[in-house]
């Protein structure tokens, strides 16, 4: 029987590594370190709420762009912290998760041809998004132990050819957090030019030492260029609803909105709606990054006489873990045997990079209870 040919639209795209290692994980009964998620439930109260309005019958359609009230709520949260004016109705659009308005946004801006700017190490959905749109990704280097943006590095790679220009702060996987003065070397690069910025914030409110999140929002010279995307996942401890949003001048979104609709068209009625409710009070998210800061300082507390580097850490939930006094094992095959042998998965950081950089640096989520914690610090501490 004669099968038809499919030839493959992503050839050098397997099963990403965080499937593959929590598969692992599961498998060896390690503890899982490796993909970002908690261990812990959302708000009772959000919980609550998703019931209610279940029950009160709002399990249909919701509109394409997103509920006004959720709308309504960004467009509060993002004056409140950023200073920044956002249409509900024109400029902001509520979508299947942060990923669905990465994927959305590049789709929407990039055609055959465009180069499109990505520092590595880069969470994994940007270089496939981009080549289905048929752009070339430019990938530029970020070095430990700061995985700071080279700016004069970024300013020769950009070109009349470059149509978008990606950023991630608080940044995954490395921890780092642009400051407002990054912001606004990168806003002095892109003026004049018509190269638009995808700005991924999904960790916007998990920040450390006093620093706070610079949002592209803030700036009115990338915030007329830019798409800006934030996640409910990460903020409420349920990245499992898969809900997030994007704010972009009315320009940008009308042609976002033309790929969302033929996406997911719209995402799940209920969660919007609690979460519509629950934003009314700001407390959660204005705590978050505390909240998260305690759990950061346990975990590295209890690898502070490991042989483990413990790398600088501002934002996100994942600490980066050097292991050079520990072995010289490539880090996936590091990852590997820590979960095999050890019973922690981790992340290896070389996968995040185009050329499989390899600094001997392993990635560990600390969205854990203490308990978890605990238990992986003790394994870990003992190599």
């Amino acid at each position: 029987m004669q099968h038809p040919h499919l030839s493959s639209k992503l050839p050098n795209v397997g099963t990403t590594i965080f499937t593959v290692m929590s598969q692992l994980a599961a498998e060896h009964g390690a503890i899982n370190l490796s993909q970002g998620f908690p261990d812990f439930s959302p708000p009772e109260r959000l919980m609550d709420l998703v019931e209610k309005f279940m029950r009160e019958g709002m399990n249909q359609y919701a509109p394409m762009m997103g509920v006004p009230a959720l709308r309504e709520q960004i467009a509060g949260k993002v004056n409140r912290l950023y200073g920044a004016q956002a249409d509900p109705d024109r400029e902001i659009t509520v979508t299947s998760g942060a990923t669905e308005a990465l994927f959305v946004a590049i789709q929407a801006s990039v055609q055959r041809g465009d180069e499109v700017i990505v520092f590595d190490p880069a969470y994994d959905s940007y270089v496939p998004a981009i080549e289905l749109a048929g752009g070339v990704p430019v990938h530029l280097p970020l070095l430990p132990p700061d995985y700071a943006i080279d700016f004069d590095r970024l300013s020769h790679a950009l070109s009349s050819r470059t149509q978008m220009v990606i950023i991630n702060s608080p940044h995954n996987p490395t921890g780092s957090v642009l400051s407002p003065d990054d912001l606004g070397q990168l806003a002095e690069l892109l003026e004049g030019t018509d190269t638009l910025l995808l700005s991924d914030e999904v960790y916007e409110h998990i920040v450390f030492d006093g620093m706070e999140h610079a949002s592209c929002l803030s700036i009115p010279a990338l915030r007329e260029r830019s798409f800006g995307v934030s996640s409910f996942g990460k903020t409420y401890h349920n990245t499992g609803w898969k809900v997030g949003y994007c704010v972009a001048p009315p320009r940008l979104t009308e042609e976002f909105r033309k790929v969302h609709q033929y996406v997911t068209f719209a995402t799940t009625t209920p969660m919007q709606y609690a979460l519509a409710e629950f934003m009314e009070d700001a407390s959660h998210y204005l705590e978050l990054g505390d909240f998260y800061a305690a759990k950061r300082d346990h975990f590295r507390s209890g690898l502070e006489k490991s042989r483990f580097d413990i790398l600088p850490c501002r934002g996100t939930y994942f600490q980066l873990l050097g292991y050079d006094r520990i072995s010289e094992r490539p880090d996936t095959e590091m990852g590997r045997w820590l979960t095999e042998e050890i019973g922690v998965a981790a992340i290896p950081v070389s996968v995040f990079y185009r050329d499989r950089t390899d600094t001997r640096v392993l990635r560990f989520c600390f969205a854990k209870d203490e308990f978890t914690l605990n238990r992986a610090t003790a394994k870990l501490k003992a190599l």
